[in-house]
């Protein structure tokens, strides 16, 4: 297996959670290819959500998880099948979203299931992403009255 390749396309996705959470639109859309597809299967929004091409898929993202919406994904333990120019892989992932204008904190654990193309440049993206929840849980943080945000990067500058 081609190690320096293998390495890439985790850096792609590990680039993508990363943007995603520092809410770097313009970055993300170059980890991602123009036709890209997702399946975020949230029922914290009620139903299954499927979004085809980069651009609707950045603004799902931007409408749902901009503003003063905190969020942290983290991956690993990636399982990654390489074949020439495409790749697909399984990661174990978590995330939690702070929405403190709705006084509502959500975690969770899931699988993403992905598809890496390399592109003419040379450099790796991801096709498809989506995952499967193994949980979901949703508290309202005014139940919790000693709750305190002490930081929200998001509220000091909006």
């Amino acid at each position: 297996m081609d190690l320096a390749t293998l390495e890439q396309i985790k850096q792609a996705k590990y680039r993508y959670l990363r943007c995603v959470d520092l809410k770097r639109w313009d970055e993300l859309a170059d980890v991602l290819t123009a036709d890209a597809t997702a399946d975020y299967g949230s029922p914290a929004l009620g139903e299954p959500l499927s979004f085809t091409g980069r651009d609707a898929i950045l603004e799902f993202l931007k409408s749902n998880l901009g503003g003063t919406i905190i969020t942290t994904h983290s991956a690993g333990q990636p399982e990654i099948d390489i074949e020439g120019d495409s790749a697909t892989g399984t990661w174990s992932f978590e995330d939690t979203v702070i929405a403190p204008e709705h006084d509502v904190l959500i975690k969770g654990a899931a699988f993403y299931r992905d598809r890496y193309l390399r592109g003419d440049d040379g450099v790796w993206r991801i096709a498809h992403t989506g995952y499967l929840r193994l949980y979901e849980m949703m508290l309202s943080t005014a139940d919790v009255p000693s709750l305190r945000l002490t930081a929200n990067l998001w509220a000091e500058t909006s």
